[in-house]
């Protein structure tokens, strides 16, 4: 299945004319490079760069670039699946002129994610970013359903003269408090002037819970703009915060203890400008297919975790009592359950009403965890699955038995026990297909044998950086 978004090679029908007016605007801004962005399987963030002067000839024929980069681990190092991990082959990187954007935050570049095609002009089918726009294009066909979606980022500024490799927070006082804003005010002030520049509508900044720690609420998009938005978020950030002599991780854990860094999604269901998640006869407004695609979410949530929470440090920060979203269950605005229905306030319901993945973290690919959501919730709204019993308070004051009734299940302890349930779940493997589903396998693999034997404290160091 192809979709008009697909590159082409020589360029779809207007690319070329339209690429030279993009690079004119360019140039005259005083932009010199562009960043050509993706995220590869591990979720770490991949570049390649080219002067603004080889913009039409990345637009017409892409830019080269292995696909060994799919089994690469957070490390740099190298996994193999039967098709993917050696050293043969090449990929051409297609930027999406669409989400081309000049950075405020690293003045004379602009940026552009990207799509992989394959040299002979087929869409790669280890490109996560093609998958999401496939699961998008597949709900749109066969059930007249649109989303939109939004990732929350959360991270710690750190100080860039700390003793290499350690984490120093650049910022004291309490949680949520007055003494961390006034303290990075200036360098919060530049970040909203770029995200601004850039066309992020901002819904807040505020700071967090953890040492050091600030968190950005954006506005909602369709979901493979919101997976892009979530990349440039970051990369904007990482920007401002160099220029400002500091230092930033949005590891799950940079440290063993405490919170860590979370990356919750949200996501909402519209059909023909409605929103099914307001207005309807089921709980809090929801309509019965909302029901269906949250309860879909809800069972499909132990293997997700394979793909939302898919490091290490992701088990550190899965932790119960800690807001994290450990147990598969579902409730209104309660922030310990896996699943947070989010109504908005009245007035505003048919607008702002959502759902809330909570056990999802920045170290996951955002493409591939925003459509593999999505293929869960598909598979709920085919089945017309039923939203068990919903659960407030904290899940984790449940005996066995009382959790047993109620149809809470503790989310995988570890990345090995997560990939045993991906292993298993035939939905999200088959969404991903052969290539992608065995990529992630590999790779996850890969990143726990790669700790194995270390405590919690080296696998936080391990990963403090990374992300």
């Amino acid at each position: 299945m192809t979709t008009l978004a697909d590159p082409v090679p020589g360029g779809r029908p207007g690319d070329l004319e339209r690429v030279a007016a993009l690079t004119a605007g360019l140039t005259t801004r005083g932009v010199h490079g562009v960043v050509l962005a993706y995220v590869d399987t591990a979720g770490v963030g991949r570049v390649k760069t080219i002067p603004v002067a080889r913009l039409e000839a990345a637009a017409a024929w892409g830019v080269g670039m292995s696909p060994v980069f799919d089994t690469f681990l957070a490390d740099d190092s190298i996994v193999t699946t039967d098709v993917l991990g050696s050293p043969d082959g090449d990929l051409r990187l297609y930027p999406d002129l669409d989400r081309l954007v000049a950075l405020a935050g690293q003045p004379g570049w602009a940026w552009a994610p990207v799509d992989r095609v394959t040299q002979e002009g087929e869409p790669h089918p280890g490109c996560s970013r093609t998958f999401l726009r496939r699961i998008v294009a597949r709900a749109a066909g066969e059930h007249g359903l649109a989303f939109r979606a939004a990732f929350e980022v959360e991270w710690v500024f750190g100080l860039d003269d700390a003793p290499e490799g350690e984490f120093v927070p650049a910022v004291g006082g309490p949680a949520y408090g007055a003494v961390r804003q006034v303290g990075l005010s200036d360098c919060t002030a530049d970040l909203y002037a770029a995200l601004a520049a850039q066309g992020v509508d901002v819904d807040q900044i505020h700071p967090e819970y953890a040492a050091g720690q600030f968190e950005v609420s954006v506005g909602a998009l369709d979901p493979v703009a919101a997976a892009d938005r979530s990349v440039l978020v970051r990369q904007t950030i990482r920007a401002v915060a160099r220029r400002h002599g500091l230092r930033v991780s949005f590891s799950p854990a940079v440290v063993a203890e405490g919170v860590g860094n979370g990356g919750h999604l949200h996501l909402s269901c519209w059909r023909e400008g409605v929103n099914l998640h307001a207005g309807g006869d089921g709980r809090y407004g929801m309509t019965a297919e909302a029901e269906s695609f949250a309860a879909g979410v809800l069972a499909h949530l132990p293997a997700l975790t394979a793909v939302t929470a898919p490091s290490p440090a992701s088990y550190l920060r899965l932790r119960p009592s800690q807001w994290a979203g450990v147990f598969a269950a579902w409730g209104r605005e309660t922030r310990e359950a896996a699943l947070r229905m989010v109504t908005g306030t009245t007035g505003r319901r048919a607008q702002e009403a959502n759902m809330e993945v909570k056990p999802v973290d920045l170290a996951a690919n955002p493409y591939l965890a925003l459509g593999c959501v999505i293929a869960a919730g598909l598979d709920g709204l085919t089945a017309s699955r039923a939203l068990p019993e919903e659960v407030t308070g904290d899940p984790a004051r449940y005996g066995p038995d009382e959790a047993a009734a109620l149809g809470v299940r503790r989310l995988p302890v570890s990345l090995a026990g997560a990939v045993e349930e991906f292993r298993t779940d035939r939905v999200l493997r088959a969404a991903l297909g052969p290539v992608l589903a065995d990529a992630v396998t590999a790779v996850r693999l890969g990143e726990a044998a790669a700790v194995a034997g270390l405590d919690d404290a080296r696998v936080a160091a391990a990963y403090r950086w990374t992300y």
